[in-house]
Formats: C-alpha cells, sequence, structure tokens
C-alpha cells in the first residue's frame, strides 16, 4: 500500500479567507463592502464628473447590418447604476448576517449585475459630452482578443490545479511561447509553424515545472518563480544579442489575419466579437470546450480530480499519479505556449523583452476568482481583458485621468477581484503537496 508524505509544510495557493474565526467573520462583509463601493464610486466619481449626453455605436466599420446608437444622459446613468448597486451590496448584506437566504446562483447574479453596472456607469462618463459615438462592438471585439493570453494561461492553472501541482510558471510559458514562435514564423515564414513552436515551448516550461516539483519534490511556489525568472533572462538576452543586430530575420513576423465564419460573422453585434478573429480565438474555443468536457465528464476528467483531491486513494485503485500528473503539467503547458504565441504572431507582430507584462500571473488570478473551473476561470480572464482594453480606450479619449495611471487599471482590477469578491475558495485538497510512494 502506498502512503503520501506528510510535506504539509509545502506552501500552497491562500484560500483567500483566514481560517481563524474571527477573520472569517470579517471575511464575510468583504463582498457587500466592495459593492457598496462600487456604488458609491458610480455615483460620487462618475456621476458628479459626466457631464452631458453619452452616446453608443453599436455597429462596427463595413458591417453588411447598421444597428442604431443609444444616446443616455451621462450623469443619470451613472446615477442610476450607482443606486441599483447600493441597494444590490444592501441584498448582500442581508444574506451574510442570514436575514435573507440567497444561494450560490444569486450570489453570482448579484456579482454579474454589480461589475455590469460599474461598467456602463464607467463607459457613461468616459462617453458623457464626446463628440465621436463610444463604440461597443470594437470595446467588446478589443477585450475578447485581449483575454486570449490570459484565457490560456487561466486554462493552463485550472489543468495543473486540478492536477495537483500549483503552477506559478505560466508567465515564463507565455514569454517563451511568444519568443519562440516569432523566431520560427520569421526564420521559416509558417504561421503554422511558429504557432507549434510557441506550443512546445510552453510545454518545454511544462516538463521542466514537472520533472523539479514532481520527481524532485522542489517547492512548486518557489520553483514557479525561478522558472519565470529564468525565461526572462534567457529571452532578453537573446533578444539583445541576436534580435536586435538580425531584427529583420529573426524578429519580423507576419501575424494571422481575422478569418470571419460566413452567415454567423454577419450577426449584429455578436458577430463582428466572436465570430470575426483570428485563428487563436477560435481555438480558445475548442481548447475551453475539451477542458470543460474532459474535466468533467471523461474518465481522464475523473482521474485528474481524483489525484488532485486524494492521490492516496487514486493510487490504492490503479491510478499512476506521478504519470498522471507529468502528462497533465506537460499538456497544459502547450495550452499557455499557444497564449504566448498570440503576443507576437497574433497581435503584435514581433517580439519585445518582457512583453507578458505580468498576463500570466493575472491568470492565475483569473483561475481562482473562478473557482477552479474552466468557464469561471475564463471569464474571470475576459473581466481582466476588458480592463485592459478599457484603458486603452481612456486614454484615446483624453479622458482627466494620467495615463500612468490608466496603466496600472489590469493590475488595481486584479488586486480589488482576489481581495474584495472572490470570498472563500477551496483549492484541490493535495494542490502543491508532493506525493512521494513509500
Amino acid at each position: 500500500m502506498t502512503t503520501a508524505s506528510p510535506s504539509l509544510s509545502e506552501p500552497r495557493l491562500p484560500e483567500l479567507l483566514p481560517a481563524a474565526e474571527g477573520a472569517a467573520r470579517g471575511g464575510r462583509f468583504a463582498a457587500p463592502i466592495t459593492f457598496a463601493l462600487f456604488g458609491l464610486a458610480d455615483i460620487l466619481l462618475f456621476g458628479r464628473n459626466a457631464h452631458g449626453d453619452a452616446t453608443f455605436a453599436f455597429t462596427p466599420e463595413f458591417a453588411k447590418v447598421s444597428v442604431p446608437n443609444l444616446t443616455l444622459p451621462g450623469a443619470a446613468t451613472c446615477y442610476v447604476c450607482g443606486g441599483i448597486t447600493l441597494a444590490l451590496a444592501l441584498v448582500r448584506l442581508l444574506s451574510v448576517t442570514g436575514v435573507l437566504r440567497l444561494g450560490r446562483t444569486g450570489r453570482r447574479v448579484i456579482l454579474g449585475v454589480v461589475l455590469f453596472l460599474f461598467i456602463v456607469a464607467l463607459m457613461a462618463w468616459a462617453a458623457a459630452g464626446q463628440t465621436i459615438p463610444f463604440n461597443v462592438v470594437n470595446l467588446l471585439s478589443g477585450s475578447l482578443n485581449d483575454s486570449i493570453p490570459i484565457m490560456l494561461g487561466a486554462l493552463t492553472g485550472v489543468i495543473c490545479s486540478t492536477s495537483g501541482v500549483v503552477n506559478i510558471a505560466i508567465e515564463g510559458q507565455l514569454l517563451l511561447g511568444a519568443f519562440c514562435a516569432a523566431i520560427a514564423t520569421s526564420v521559416t515564414g509558417s504561421l503554422w509553424l511558429g504557432l507549434i513552436c510557441g506550443a512546445l515551448a510552453g510545454s518545454l516550461v511544462g516538463a521542466l515545472l514537472a520533472l523539479f516539483a514532481i520527481a524532485y519534490t522542489v517547492n512548486q511556489i518557489v520553483l514557479g518563480v525561478v522558472l519565470n525568472t529564468l525565461v526572462l533572462g534567457l529571452t532578453g538576452y537573446l533578444y539583445n544579442a541576436i534580435m536586435v543586430p538580425y531584427g529583420d530575420t529573426l524578429n519580423n513576423p507576419s501575424t494571422f489575419g481575422p478569418l470571419k465564419i460566413p452567415g454567423l460573422g454577419d450577426i449584429p453585434i455578436i458577430g463582428p466579437v466572436f465570430f470575426d478573429a483570428n485563428i487563436f480565438l477560435y481555438l480558445t474555443y475548442v481548447i475551453l470546450a475539451l477542458t470543460q468536457v474532459g474535466l468533467a465528464r471523461t474518465r481522464w476528467g475523473l482521474r485528474t480530480r481524483a489525484i488532485g483531491e486524494h492521490p492516496v486513494a487514486a493510487d490504492t485503485v490503479g491510478i499512476r499519479v506521478l504519470a498522471m500528473r507529468y502528462r497533465n503539467v506537460i499538456i497544459s503547458g502547450l495550452i499557455a505556449g499557444i497564449g504566448g504565441a498570440y503576443f507576437t504572431i497574433g497581435s503584435v507582430g514581433s517580439f519585445g523583452p518582457d512583453m507578458s507584462s505580468g498576463e500570466g500571473y493575472i491568470a492565475l488570478a483569473a483561475m481562482i476568482f473562478g473557482r477552479y473551473t474552466p468557464f469561471g476561470a475564463v471569464g474571470a480572464a475576459l473581466l481582466f481583458g476588458f480592463t485592459t482594453q478599457m484603458q486603452s480606450i481612456l486614454s484615446s479619449l483624453n479622458v482627466p485621468i494620467q495615463s500612468n495611471l490608466l496603466l496600472l487599471t489590469p493590475y488595481v482590477v486584479t488586486i480589488i477581484v482576489v481581495a474584495g469578491l472572490v470570498g472563500k475558495v477551496r483549492p484541490p485538497k493535495a494542490e502543491g503537496i508532493p506525493y512521494v510512494k513509500s
């Protein structure tokens, strides 16, 4: 019979609420307090500074079907959104104190509505008094594209964590995938070969993670940080050594163009957002579906959840725990590598030092916010991608906020979401704990 090594000192991802009773009671009020702050921001920050009407456009350029613009009073819209948000904060407070019974679905609906109202108030404030309509379709399309690396990184984290391995090295997988995709495409001229090389680069980092975390039981959080630092230094050195002097041949890749799905791409509002994009977005759809169905409906998913929750029991019934962890970590690295390739051959068209810009760490936050589920992680990734696109649009609208502060928006949202909105999240029980057969 096999037993697991009691590596209880091995660090794990935080459960986001302390175990102490007093802290737990205080943590229960984090969500209603955060909702109330959002409501006050809608009223005091956006409403009081929104001057004039806000016009929203829902038709992109060259669209076959035109949708009329929507004009709303900027200040009134912000006040309404803030009032509703404060009412929802009160409802959430009543549920916390036990006065009102609110199930998990109800709590998630309130969270979604609060975030939606905050976004509407933000857009109404930004568009108020502008001469050019605020194009909502461009915002949504840009948000979806900006979310691709975060979504794929979050799915990588979900698979690894469900298998019992903490993958902090997503940042390094994204960065090395971007580097290798740029070089391979520049040298060969083949976008598909560049995509494959980017995916394999992410898998290579996954193999290093699996080797040291599983075979040598190295502290997984420290290991992930070391791998990120290694990739950052390696790609930075190679960029200066070979890409700068030979940029035309080694750092000049072409990019995938948009691929419009006939019929679906012409649907008003939805079509240009979801069905008129490059191949990376469609690959994300496929990977999300396979991950969700695979973890929830297949024998592989059942065994993966077993080795992440109770590896001793899984080994007892004949599941090869270590072999499955190896396979899952390495294969999931392919997903992160594809996300990294998006930076160079799906978007920018060249490699730059540290171009992942911390999106691997944001992907980890999205995984936690999504409660270690594929759809939840992707939904959280979309929120972070939206903040990135929104700060870009706000910069172009000359809003009275310094550009340096706007660049902090995605990271500030990450802190707010993890600290104030997530609540108590239970990771897989064996996550981060090495399994050693005796």
